[in-house]
């Protein structure tokens, strides 16, 4: 290691101590949010090693088989389960999103009426794979609630030159004068408007049709350059170059309307999907341009006319994400140099930065020492840190981060990874943060703590963050401020959720679930269910199915904002035997603490009835339900008999006058 990152690393060491014992995060409460636990304004101290919100991503290369499929021509099952296998993958590392090249030479994987099916799934172009790759993806990506970004190149057209090797009915053979050949490969024309809107319509086909998060292109726009030969556009240049004084300029400016256009037909049709680009890392070097980078390599602005930094300024796109392929002190390009460039190119706009990580290199034949040290790409992220404008990381690509050659990749994750995070929200795009969850029921068995729970209110919610806190609570803001007590992210099926938890050791815990909309807008958190690992806890509210009943005179209510769930169970109070019954199974004739849930008003009952049905008979437990609502009340610790059968009833024979309330009821093992 030379002096220079020695001296960097030091550097950074000491600045991330010091935002870790000072740094610290506002948690503001929505309108309405103070009766929730977590939020309200309150200064919490994060921990950088597990921010709440960070984009983790790998690119799923097509083209030349380079990660899927494996090969060509394979079945359809094994493809399908290598693709589940990638994904897989990436949720065991705490990814939350895939990069899947869906169109890498100007063919498609999925039934495109613009072009044909691509030959890296069959091995021969045109021909149909028996499936929808692109609808199965998509939908084995959600199921893993990884977000689905559809890499495509737009101009690419074929890895050779030969256009008799097409298939017959491809564009390029059906339009000839829509392509060059250059170093060997065919491309699409930029220069040409019916080119720049016709691979537009291709892609928007997949947009339109599909449930795709993000559309993603890489570095290839007009090709990189090839010794001396020259791009035949000369001609174009002659017909449609009016305006401009050079060829260059109007190279640029067609790549600039590209993603220009894009951007307006993407949110023309679906405004919640993200149009990011992955451009080479070096937009210029300043001793070409003072706006540019302190670095010496290739400049993307003038060898594949890719005005990058105007992109970002002028937002025609939501995110960007450099390839910052060059390790920590590489002299020509500095990735401690080109991090900091990018991170001020974004600041003040709406555009989000990622980068691009080289993680192929990473202990790779034939790389440069640097990247044989095994903290090579652990020290890009610690680097990232002082960098609050770098929400994320994207490796390319998935067989490097399968193969974590020298456990570098397992070093990172362990360092950087160690806990699920939620993808950074993109406020311009908009969204409603849904309503916020209920736990319907926590029971602790042998495969784990089970959790369900139900969607609060009207709004959509698409997926679900589970959070585990140590104790019985009260949890303390902070706990949600950061991914520390964040372990997991579940997709949404309907209006009801479950997730199983295996905490590493006995003790008690509260959880708490929140609700997000598909652009990761956070409901507030729903209220704790406690409990106790080793032992007994189970949750019934008045709306779990099959474990609550009660007669057509209990009426249902949600007015109360103190209620647990979505709603409760009112009735008027009467000489008679007409209770509401909570059934739980209790798993061994033992002691169980047993508490009950209720909102309280001043016109509620100032005596309601609850009985317990106990080994030594029924037990009644009155309750003033006019106050102490909107939390568990402890009614006593009882000995209950092993069965499934209703253990608690909230009774109407009462002679107080006022409502009696049945709303949720927690039984735990003591």
């Amino acid at each position: 290691m030379g002096a220079h990152r020695t001296l960097w690393l030091r550097t950074l060491a000491s600045t991330v101590a010091a935002v870790t014992a000072a740094g610290i995060l506002t948690v503001v409460a929505p309108a309405g949010a103070s009766s929730r636990p977590g939020f309200g304004t309150t200064a919490c101290q994060t921990n950088p090693a597990t921010p709440k919100r960070q984009l983790r991503a790998m690119w799923i290369s097509s083209v030349a088989n380079i990660d899927w499929p494996s090969g060509t021509g394979l079945s359809m099952s094994t493809q399908q389960a290598e693709f589940r296998s990638w994904l897989d993958l990436a949720a065991q590392r705490n990814m939350n999103a895939v990069v899947v090249q869906i169109r890498p030479t100007a063919d498609a994987f999925w039934p495109s009426p613009y072009e044909p099916w691509s030959q890296w799934l069959t091995g021969t172009q045109g021909v149909d794979p028996g499936y929808d790759p692109l609808a199965f993806m998509v939908a084995e990506a959600h199921a893993r609630n990884l977000e689905f970004h559809a890499w495509f190149n737009p101009y690419r057209v074929a890895t050779h030159n030969d256009p008799s090797r097409l298939v017959a009915s491809h564009p390029a053979r059906q339009h000839p004068d829509w392509i060059f050949s250059y170093g060997g490969r065919l491309y699409y024309n930029p220069g040409l408007p019916m080119v720049r809107a016709f691979v537009q319509d291709a892609m928007m086909d997949a947009v339109t049709r599909y449930d795709i998060d993000g559309v993603h292109w890489d570095d290839y726009f007009y090709p990189y350059p090839s010794g001396t030969e020259q791009i035949p556009d000369q001609q174009t240049f002659a017909a449609y170059g009016s305006g401009f004084s050079n060829i260059s300029d109007w190279r640029r400016n067609n790549v600039n309307l590209l993603v220009q256009e894009m951007g307006q037909r993407i949110k023309t049709v679906k405004p919640w999907v993200k149009f990011g680009i992955s451009p080479f890392g070096i937009w210029r070097n300043s001793s070409t341009d003072p706006l540019g980078s302190a670095t010496s390599g290739l400049q993307s602005y003038d060898a594949i006319y890719a005005d990058t930094r105007r992109w970002v300024k002028q937002q025609w796109i939501d995110y960007i994400t450099p390839q910052v392929y060059w390790h920590i002190g590489f002299s020509a390009a500095d990735y401690a140099v080109l991090v900091p460039w990018w991170s001020n190119v974004v600041a003040g706009t709406r555009v989000q930065l990622f980068i691009g990580q080289a993680t192929y290199r990473l202990g790779a034949t034939g790389q440069d020492p640097a990247w044989q040290d095994p903290a090579e790409l652990s020290d890009h992220l610690l680097l990232n840190r002082n960098h609050p404008q770098v929400l994320g990381d994207i490796q390319f690509s998935a067989k490097d981060v399968r193969a974590d050659r020298l456990g570098g990749v397992s070093r990172m994750v362990a360092d950087h990874y160690s806990r699920p995070a939620l993808i950074p929200v993109a406020a311009h795009l908009g969204g409603t943060a849904p309503a916020a969850p209920s736990i319907t029921s926590a029971v602790s068995g042998t495969g784990g703590v089970t959790l369900n729970w139900q969607a609060g209110g009207s709004a959509t919610s698409t997926s679900y963050a589970v959070y585990r806190v140590s104790g019985s609570g009260p949890t303390d803001a902070c706990a949600f401020a950061d991914a520390r007590n964040l372990i997991a992210t579940v997709r949404a099926t309907g209006t009801t959720g479950s997730f199983t938890d295996k905490p590493a050791a006995a003790g008690t815990y509260t959880y708490h679930v929140s609700a997000l909309d598909r652009l990761h807008n956070e409901s507030v958190a729903s209220v704790g269910a406690v409990v106790t690992v080793g032992g007994f806890s189970a949750i019934v509210d008045n709306t779990t199915a099959g474990r609550f009943t009660a007669s057509a005179n209990w009426g249902t209510s949600s007015f109360s904002t103190q209620r647990y769930g979505t709603d409760y169970r009112f009735a008027t109070p009467v000489a008679a035997s007409d209770p509401a019954w909570f059934k739980v199974n209790i798993p061994a004739t033992a002691s169980y603490r047993i508490e009950v849930w209720y909102p309280s008003n001043a016109g509620y009952n100032a005596a309601t009835p609850h009985v317990i049905v106990t080994t030594s008979g029924n037990r009644t437990v009155n309750i003033d339900q006019r106050t102490g609502g909107g939390q568990w009340m402890v009614l006593g610790t009882f000995t209950l008999a092993a069965g499934d059968y209703n253990v608690v009833g909230v009774s109407r024979w009462t002679t107080g006058t006022g409502y009696v309330i049945a709303d949720a009821v927690r039984i735990t093992s003591v």
